[in-house]
């Protein structure tokens, strides 16, 4: 395993952020690996989930959001993170030009990499994990941050905790129901953070991961 850490330049007008890069010796992928809006890049479980999906072939390409790089508390507008998706999607190209590319996050970092994949539907990224889709604020079930999930045009993904208080479970899943290139995996007692008592979650996350990748290579 080779790990790169370096500067990944967004645009002039809003600087460059940190990013690291971990890939095993003969890696099957690259995914881009977007944080949540509570943590940055280097949080204890955006670093083991990395490391883990490098033990089964899988390259990522990991990169604070300028409100973590800045230690701001509010995250950033959707057009600085799709800013930001776009300069990390480049930059794993460049990294891994012969690899099939995944857009992959935990939370506001998945949310935000799907609304850039809807957007931009000629990124040629081969699909999209989430960890943890926020589909609504806590206490407050809807859907409405599923509406541009319609537009995605590659597989996706949901790893969702049953008692994840950000995606009440009947509405996660009803929405992936309704998607034709939706899979929606039950990771049963974990919460949003995929903490659930003593069960090794992470395992669970990163084995789904790996059966899901090799099926679209």
């Amino acid at each position: 395993m080779s790990t790169q850490s370096f500067k990944l330049e967004i645009s002039s007008a809003i600087g460059a952020v940190s990013a690291k890069y971990i890939a095993p010796a003969r890696p099957a992928c690259i995914f881009t690996l977007a944080h949540g809006a509570g943590a940055g890049m280097d949080h204890v479980f955006m670093e083991t989930l990395a490391s883990a999906l490098s033990q089964v072939g899988i390259a990522t390409l990991r990169f604070n959001f300028p409100f973590a790089e800045g230690k701001k508390g509010r995250p950033d507008s959707p057009a600085v993170a799709h800013a930001t998706l776009a300069a990390a999607i480049k930059k794993a190209r460049e990294l891994a030009p012969k690899l099939p590319l995944f857009a992959s996050g935990k939370s506001f970092g998945g949310r935000m990499s799907s609304q850039y994949l809807a957007a931009n539907p000629d990124s040629k990224v081969e699909g999209i994990v989430f960890y943890g889709f926020p589909l609504h604020p806590a206490g407050k079930p809807s859907i409405e941050r599923a509406d541009h999930l319609k537009e995605i045009k590659v597989p996706m993904l949901f790893l969702q905790g049953s008692k994840d208080a950000l995606a009440t479970w009947d509405l996660i899943e009803n929405v992936c129901g309704s998607l034709k290139k939706a899979t929606l995996v039950k990771l049963e007692g974990a919460d949003h953070s995929f903490k659930a008592g003593k069960k090794d979650i992470m395992s669970l996350l990163v084995e789904e991961t790996k059966q899901w990748v090799e099926k679209r290579l």
